[in-house]
């Protein structure tokens, strides 16, 4: 399957992503467009094959930083870069960063 991105660009946005947990699991990657871990993780990511009922945000954490922190606020989680979350029931239930993101664990995950 080939990675389709829902961009996350407002706030508005994550009571939509906590709404639709309850029906399926949903990934927000976290990326920096300015950093060379980030890139290379999220290439990563896009040539792994993504596991299907799944949705998948991606949100560019320096053009929408508020996005960024209020995500953070909502999930209780540290802020991190790049960073990947999985949030199931409305809750954050998976919280990875850097080169410890892998596709393979987000089914163990759900």
């Amino acid at each position: 399957m080939i990675m389709m991105w829902t961009a996350l660009e407002s706030e508005e946005q994550l009571t939509e992503i906590k709404s639709r947990s309850f029906e399926q699991p949903v990934v927000i990657f976290k990326h920096s467009t300015r950093c060379s871990t980030s890139s290379m993780v999220k290439s990563r990511l896009e040539r792994s094959e993504a596991p299907e009922g799944f949705g998948f945000y991606y949100l560019d954490l320096i053009r929408y930083r508020s996005v960024s922190n209020l995500v953070a606020e909502t999930f209780g989680v540290q802020h991190e870069s790049p960073q990947v979350l999985v949030i199931r029931n409305g809750a954050c239930v998976y919280d990875e960063s850097h080169m410890a993101i892998r596709m393979e664990e987000l089914p163990e995950m759900s």
